[in-house]
């Protein structure tokens, strides 16, 4: 094993001992590790199962059931463009087609220089500011394609 994976593996022990006592462990270690590392590492899957006493296949059904868990790097920016009814109904999709045009990505993939990627979301509660979006954790809303890509860089 190389260096970086026992120091992954030491921090990722750290954070189940941290967790395994808590009620309901499992969502909150993985936040915990996705903090830590930016996603869910492939090295984190067999310590969490063993510790929480999950199959591998229950782990992984939760972590690709919720959104904000990855399991691959993220990109520098993460864009997380509004897909619901009333961000569609005020030109999202329109906006979300010209953003992946123009980034070149389908939804769910990160650029090749790893600056961007980009997420469907369904509802930022931004109804009334529709078309809404997430950059970088940050809520915007009345968006357009343009805001969003200088918000970027792209």
């Amino acid at each position: 094993m190389d260096q970086q994976k026992a120091e992954e593996l030491v921090l990722i022990q750290g954070l189940i001992n941290d967790h395994i006592g808590l009620e309901g462990p499992l969502l909150p270690l993985l936040h915990a590790i996705q903090s830590a590392f930016g996603h869910i590492p492939a090295t984190a899957h067999a310590p969490i199962a063993e510790a929480l006493n999950i199959t591998r296949a229950e782990l992984h059904g939760v972590i690709s059931f919720y959104h904000d868990f990855r399991d691959k790097p993220a990109g520098a920016h993460v864009i997380k463009l509004c897909r619901a009814e009333a961000c569609q109904a005020m030109g999202g999709a329109a906006m979300s087609d010209a953003i992946l045009a123009k980034l070149g990505l389908d939804w769910h993939q990160t650029t090749r220089d790893g600056r961007v990627t980009i997420e469907p979301v369904y509802c930022l509660g931004l109804c009334a500011c529709a078309p809404a979006a997430m950059v970088d954790g940050k809520l915007k809303g009345r968006v357009t394609a343009a805001t969003i890509l200088a918000e970027v860089g792209a």
